[in-house]
């Protein structure tokens, strides 16, 4: 079989190439996969059993986010710099300094505390649908969403929430040409946001409030604070990984549920399935589609040597349908108990920090969906993001 799991273009027409992965998983799991010269990407190895995504995840000290960050693509030495103060490219010890201060504002009990909030989102949102009758899923009800619930833990003016969308899809979307954005563009963006960023929290600093933002101002158990450069990447990571994830988890959901008509009458029927069906979501859609880390050292994963330096690319996307892990992985099944997805990463160092915030997000918004709009149905063809990193869709046009 041909392999090639980075071709943006094929993510943009028919979404993760699970025919590739399941054919990897079986015969080739840890797969020497071919490098781009044009594009200045080396070969990598691809790790797509869950068993090894969960490894790799666990060792950071084998393989590292901070070497040559936890992107995919290639950045010269003076931009991994900058990079490599935020927490998603960074290595133990200096990441757990840094989560164990922002961790304060995302505890279960933490997040609990904004369950009514994002239930009145979710009715809000519906009701402004149900008055249009046909509106795009994505832009008025997936998006949203996480946007509301970011302003909300930012203390951010509602308003703000264009901003925010724009900053992300400019970040983002450098691959795909509805956003026709550059990888300068993207760059732009994150020093607006940084720019934003600075500007909250100095006006928090002169009139504290209890929200995120004074909390990860205020010095933590041992005194220590975020420097002005660490709470700026901060709130980058909190817009783009507290966005993206979840508009798509919520889109590619809903996605799922019409192409599954049978599970959707059945979470219509029993809006409680809501919860289940959240993490079943996150299994099916995998938002996150790989990370990519750096091997410290010569190691071994199977029977494949790796090499010190070389790259090693996770597949989330095909962890989460791995034969030997779930029953019929290929069956969406909002009932699946129990689901050990790795959609929120394999554990470790790096296992999602806003997890709990994302499950809350999407079993309400699903169980207000199915409750007050029973009859919705899918009005024409779903587009996808050109990206292998986020398996995203930008439009789902619906009918109320």
């Amino acid at each position: 079989m041909d392999i090639n799991l980075v071709d943006q273009d094929h993510y943009a027409r028919r979404g993760v190439p699970h025919d590739q992965l399941q054919w990897l998983r079986a015969n080739d799991p840890v797969f020497r996969h071919e490098g781009d010269a044009e594009r200045d990407w080396p070969p990598f190895w691809a790790v797509t059993k869950h068993e090894d995504v969960v490894h790799v995840s666990r060792h950071s000290e084998i393989f590292s986010s901070s070497r040559k960050l936890a992107l995919f693509n290639e950045m010269p030495e003076e931009q991994r710099e900058l990079q490599r103060m935020m927490m998603l490219n960074q290595d133990p010890p200096e990441h757990t300094r840094r989560r164990s201060l922002v961790n304060r504002g995302f505890t279960p009990r933490q997040i609990g505390t904004l369950e009514q909030h994002i239930r009145d989102i979710c009715e809000g949102l519906v009701d402004e649908a149900a008055a249009k009758g046909r509106i795009d899923f994505v832009t008025d009800i997936a998006a949203p969403l996480p946007l509301y619930v970011i302003c909300e833990l930012l203390g951010a003016p509602v308003e703000d929430r264009d901003k925010i969308f724009e900053w992300s899809n400019r970040m983002i979307g450098s691959e795909d040409p509805d956003y026709a954005t550059s990888p300068e563009e993207g760059q732009a963006a994150a020093f607006e946001v940084y720019a934003y960023a600075n500007d909250l929290a100095a006006r928090r600093r002169e009139r504290p409030r209890d929200d995120i933002v004074t909390k990860l101002l205020q010095p933590g158990e041992n005194g220590e604070t975020l420097t002005e450069d660490e709470f700026d990447l901060f709130v980058l990571l909190l817009v783009v990984a507290g966005n993206e994830t979840t508009r798509n988890a919520a889109s590619g959901g809903m996605l799922a549920l019409f192409e599954h008509p049978e599970q959707w009458d059945r979470l219509v029927r029993d809006p409680s399935l809501a919860s289940t069906a959240a993490d079943e979501i996150v299994r099916w859609v995998s938002p996150v589609n790989l990370f990519r880390r750096t091997a410290t050292r010569d190691t071994v994963i199977r029977d494949r040597k790796i090499k010190e330096g070389d790259k090693v690319v996770v597949f989330y996307s095909s962890a989460n349908r791995d034969e030997e892990v779930f029953s019929a992985p290929s069956t969406f099944d909002i009932g699946r108990d129990p689901n050990p997805h790795i959609g929120f990463g394999g554990g470790g160092a790096h296992f999602c920090l806003g997890n709990h915030l994302a499950k809350l997000e999407l079993r309400v918004l699903f169980e207000v969906v199915a409750r007050r709009l029973p009859n919705l149905r899918q009005a024409g063809e779903a587009k996808r993001l050109r990206s292998n990193f986020i398996n995203g869709i930008k439009t789902l046009p619906v009918e109320v």
